[in-house]
C-alpha cells in the first residue's frame, strides 16, 4: 500500500512498524538514495578515509519552517555542510535525525524531505544513515532535524590561528539576508517586501579558495548573532583588535529598511550564506578575486583588519568616518532562527 500524501504523521510511523517502513521505503529511502542507505543498517559503513577527519552537528528549530529561499529542510543540510567547510574539510556524509509531530502533514514531511534531497546533491554530501521519531500532539512544533556531518581536510591545507597586525577579514557578499527573511513571514510581520534568505552550502566557494591559498588564518559563517557574534568571538578568544569598515560591509536596501523600521542593527542578524575569511594582507586581493569568480561569492569584499595582538575589542569606521564600538547581541532579537 502507498503513501498517501494528503494525510498527516500518526504515532504508528514512529512504532517501528509497518507504517515506519512504508515511509523509509517510499520517501526517506527513494528520496536519499544511495549506496550506503542501501544497506538498510542501523548504522553506515564508510570506507577509510585519508587525512584528518571533521565532525560536527547541529539542530534545526526554524519557524516558519517554510520561507523565501529554503527552508528547514535545506537549512540542515547547509548548515552542517557549511560548519565542515570552515575547519578546511571537504565534507562528504551526514546523519539526519527527525523528531515529528503527531498530525504533521504528510505533504509538507515530503516538501522537506525532497528540499534536503536536492540540498545534499548540490554540495556533493551523502546522507548516509538517520533517525526519525514521532511525539504526541502538542509535544513539539511540527519538526525538529538534527543534522551530523563528516568531512576530511587535505593535507595540504592549512587553516591556522597564527595572527599578524594588519591581517583582513573577507565576506563572501551582503549580510542580513536569512534573518530578515524569517522576520518577514513571521506571524503579524509580513512586509510588502521580496527577501530571500541567503541559505546556501559554501563548501564549493570555501575549495576554490583552499585550492589556490590553502593557507588562511581563520574561517566561520556567522549565523546565529550575525557578523558581530563571530567578530566578537574571535576578538576574546584569540585576543585580538579588530576594526570594521562599515561603507564595505553591503546590506540590501530592503533589509536595511526593515531593520531600521524594527530597530536591528544589521551586524546582528543571522546569515545561512556567508562565510568570513581571515588571512595574511598581502593574500586578501587573491582571495577577494577568487571569490568574485564564484556565484556565492560575487560581492565578497575585505571588511575588517586585525588592529592589535595584545587586547581585545571590535570596532568600527562608520560611513560617516566615526568611530564606534561593535559589541555582542545582547538578549534575543529574533528566536529559532536556524
Amino acid at each position: 500500500m502507498k503513501l498517501n500524501f494528503k494525510e498527516n504523521v500518526d504515532l504508528t510511523i514512529g512504532a517501528g512498524g509497518r507504517a515506519m517502513y512504508k515511509l523509509l521505503n517510499q520517501l526517506i529511502l527513494k528520496e536519499f538514495d544511495n549506496e550506503f542507505l542501501a544497506q538498510q543498517s542501523d548504522q553506515a559503513i564508510l570506507p577509510q578515509l585519508n587525512g584528518k577527519l571533521a565532525f560536527s552537528t547541529d539542530s534545526y528549530v526554524v519557524s516558519p519552517l517554510f520561507f523565501n529561499g529554503g527552508d528547514i529542510g535545506s537549512i540542515a543540510i547547509n548548515g552542517t555542510v557549511n560548519d565542515l567547510a570552515v575547519s578546511g574539510a571537504t565534507p562528504l556524509y551526514i546523519s539526519v535525525g527527525f523528531i515529528i509531530e503527531e498530525g504533521f502533514p504528510l505533504a509538507d514531511l515530503r516538501t522537506i524531505v525532497q528540499s534536503m534531497a536536492k540540498a545534499a546533491r548540490e554540495a556533493k554530501v551523502k546522507i548516509v544513515t538517520g533517525d526519525t521519531k514521532v511525539v504526541e500532539r502538542g509535544k513539539g512544533d511540527g519538526i525538529f532535524i538534527n543534522t551530523s556531518g563528516i568531512g576530511v581536510i587535505d593535507a595540504a591545507v592549512n587553516v591556522e590561528a597564527k595572527f599578524k597586525v594588519g591581517d583582513k577579514i573577507i565576506i563572501n557578499g551582503s549580510i542580513a539576508d536569512h534573518g530578515m527573511a524569517i522576520m518577514s513571514k513571521r506571524q503579524g510581520l509580513d512586509f510588502a517586501t521580496d527577501i530571500a534568505s541567503d541559505c546556501a552550502a559554501l563548501n564549493g566557494l570555501i575549495q576554490d579558495v583552499l585550492a589556490i591559498n590553502p593557507a588562511v588564518r581563520c574561517m566561520r559563517d556567522p549565523t546565529r548573532g550575525g557578523l558581530s557574534a563571530t567578530i566578537n568571538e574571535w576578538a576574546n578568544f584569540y585576543t585580538l583588535g579588530i576594526k570594521l569598515n562599515e561603507q564595505n560591509i553591503l546590506v540590501h536596501d530592503n533589509v536595511k529598511g526593515i531593520c531600521e523600521l524594527l530597530g536591528l542593527d544589521p551586524l546582528h542578524v543571522a546569515n545561512e550564506g556567508k562565510v568570513l575569511i581571515m588571512c595574511a594582507a598581502e593574500d586578501a586581493e587573491k582571495i577577494v578575486e577568487i571569490m568574485r569568480k564564484h556565484p556565492l561569492g560575487k560581492d565578497a569584499s575585505v571588511i575588517a583588519e586585525v588592529e592589535s595582538l595584545s587586547e581585545n575589542y571590535v570596532t568600527m569606521t562608520t560611513t560617516f568616518g566615526g568611530i564606534r564600538r561593535v559589541d555582542w547581541l545582547s538578549g534575543e532579537q529574533l528566536p529559532r532562527i536556524c
